[in-house]
């Protein structure tokens, strides 16, 4: 037995009786090889998608978003209902309605879901990525971490084809306001629609900064800022 400290705190783990090369060549586990092929399938998705979005995710995640993502890229795995078992794959699931919605809502940062930090309706252009909050109240109709100062609204319009890896990402705009009762219209307008010819996500993205002598810094290395799949099309 190994002795291991993690996040989580301290941990047991056994040393595994079967070896490599039996998992990998005995009958016995065919099972075994399927369910890693598709694990496998499931996790290289994730990354693909995390590494799409990097300039948006990098100051808008948690310690678990490569665990969790790939936990939701093998459900949308396992709506691929025509493959064969341990072929089966995000980019064939992805094509469902069900596999849509398996990564529809996904927040990246667990400490800040965004229909928590955002308390007020918005609205998604598919066709062009636009999304506008209408008459925001930030001081009102945020969930404020303890002293941001400011906060910033920008969305993101990706398309991206897990079969080749192919992808563009579009951002928008970068909207500042001061956490104050100033009623606004926030505008995100993506620079351009993506090409491509995989599917469509959808972001948006609420970080929080604290002005000091007319300089903004982000908010405890952005701890409590909001990243979410706002559809996937």
């Amino acid at each position: 037995m190994t002795f291991y400290k993690d996040q989580d705190g301290y941990k047991i783990r056994t040393k595994n009786g079967v070896s490599k090369e039996r998992i990998m060549n005995d009958p016995a586990y065919a099972r075994t090889r399927e369910n890693l092929s598709e694990f496998a399938n499931a996790a290289s998705s994730g990354k693909m998608l995390r590494r799409s979005i990097v300039s948006l995710m990098n100051d808008a995640k948690d310690n678990r978003i490569t665990s969790r993502l790939t936990q939701a890229m093998s459900k949308v795995k396992n709506e691929d209902l025509t493959s064969a078992r341990g072929e089966r794959n995000v980019a064939t699931g992805i094509l469902t309605p069900q596999g849509k919605t398996w990564l529809k809502g996904f927040n990246f940062n667990k400490r800040a879901i965004l229909d928590s930090v955002l308390q007020t309706s918005y609205t998604l252009n598919p066709a062009t990525g636009e999304v506008t909050i209408a008459d925001l109240v930030p001081i009102q109709q945020l969930e404020i971490p303890e002293g941001a100062t400011h906060v910033e609204f920008s969305s993101g319009f990706l398309n991206l084809d897990f079969n080749t890896g192919d992808k563009d990402l579009q951002v928008s705009n970068l909207v500042n306001v001061p956490i104050d009762a100033t009623i606004s219209t926030v505008t995100l307008t993506p620079v351009a629609v993506p090409g491509g010819i995989g599917q469509n996500f959808y972001f948006l993205k609420v970080a929080f900064y604290q002005e000091v002598n007319a300089v903004q810094y982000p908010l405890k290395n952005g701890a409590f800022n909001a990243l979410q799949i706002l559809e996937v099309l």
